[in-house]
């Protein structure tokens, strides 16, 4: 039986297949996560009066089962990829729209859940289910044009860009939407779309500075410098302090007095105590498993898989450049956390369900047919063709 009709995959037959630089790269970002959290939190645990090793601790309690996601999802194949987004999709918009009643209030938003031991966040683990069934609808549009994917993909994007807005998350709003748009222009759409898209996207961004309040003063301050810009500047100081080769592990004095040295500005702790080389290097590697992911995907001859590693890849890459550049103030501050290095149990066990679908997609397999060939035989078959 052919790998696409089994649901049993040989742990030989897996490892052989897998791409090994992207697992290598994956395996770096999550280890790298782990040394890091020593740095990072324990200024803040001790801030709030808990034990300084709280944070890493319960970053390393995540890290076990975000190994074990990452694992389990890479060993799906592209219909079993398929079928798990649907079903975290479904789940996490069903959360997501309980979040807006019962959801935790904190710092003026309703973004989490609270389940005792943990604070879920449904929209982290929207994000990749997201990008693979708006794939699959695009996919399915290019393949039968009587399908209306491209609008079902549409009206995914707006019940899911609602729903972040009530939160309000417009961080992750921005993120979703450059996601969706990047996938319909890989997706073949005509020019004449992608500018009426680009044009509502900066129409709905100046609705939200009319209309949000925070979002506004966020722009204001990037643009004007004047206002509370303690956590930007305290991260661009950090940075500066560390220099090349930074102040060594533990040396770092900058990122005490940083409120969310753990979270949106691990990078500027990394910066001061391991130096802008290492953050050099990080960088790279967040550009490798895209490239990579990329350059994967254009060999693909399933629409669904090549659309699917694109849009992983892209929200990936994407997340970690908004982080990044609002470290380095090039960006306006908003919520964003760094792939696999920020702490929160939500975003690791999220991106490694991302992660995992990336390796189950780019695996190499004994059938490498694609989706549409397999339907159009046994469409043949059926009609006795």
């Amino acid at each position: 039986m052919s790998e696409s009709g089994s649901k049993i995959v040989k742990v030989s037959d897996w490892w052989r297949g897998l791409d090994h630089w992207l697992v290598g790269a994956f395996l770096m970002l999550l280890v790298g996560g782990a040394v890091l959290s020593f740095a990072a939190s324990p200024p803040v645990a001790e801030r709030i009066g808990l034990q300084p090793f709280h944070f890493v601790e319960r970053h390393l309690f995540f890290l076990i089962p975000s190994a074990l996601v990452l694992f389990a999802t890479s060993l799906l194949t592209p219909r079993g990829v398929r079928r798990a987004a649907i079903i975290i999709l479904a789940a996490s918009l069903v959360l997501m729209v309980l979040t807006l009643f019962i959801g935790s209030e904190i710092k003026g938003a309703r973004r989490w859940l609270d389940f005792g031991l943990m604070n879920i966040q449904p929209s982290e683990f929207m994000k990749p289910a997201f990008v693979v069934v708006c794939a699959f609808f695009f996919a399915e549009n290019a393949r039968r044009t009587e399908i209306p994917g491209n609008l079902c993909a549409l009206v995914l994007l707006l019940i899911t860009v609602a729903l972040l807005v009530a939160q309000p998350d417009l961080g992750q709003t921005m993120l979703v939407a450059a996601t969706w748009g990047g996938l319909f222009f890989m997706a073949g759409m005509p020019w004449l779309w992608i500018a009426v898209l680009a044009a509502i996207g900066l129409v709905g961004a100046f609705f939200a500075y009319e209309v949000f309040d925070h979002v506004a003063s966020r722009i204001d301050r990037f643009f004007t410098g004047e206002g509370d810009n303690y956590q930007t500047d305290t991260a661009r100081e950090a940075i500066l302090n560390g220099g090349w080769l930074g102040q060594g592990p533990g040396e770092g004095t900058v990122k005490r007095l940083l409120p969310d040295s753990h979270t949106d500005f691990a990078f500027a702790v990394i910066a001061e105590e391991f130096g802008i080389i290492t953050c050099m290097i990080l960088a790279l590697l967040f550009a490798f498993i895209v490239m990579r992911g990329l350059s994967v995907a254009l060999a693909q001859r399933d629409p669904f898989v090549r659309l699917s590693i694109s849009g992983l890849v892209f929200v990936f890459g994407l997340q970690s450049i908004i982080n990044m550049a609002v470290n380095l103030q090039l960006l306006p501050a908003k919520g964003m956390t760094l792939p696999f290095i920020s702490y929160g149990g939500s975003s690791m066990i999220a991106i490694s369900i991302s992660a995992g679908f990336v390796l189950a997609l780019t695996r190499r397999r004994p059938e490498n047919r694609s989706y549409t060939d397999r339907l159009m035989e046994r469409t043949a078959l059926v009609h006795g063709v």
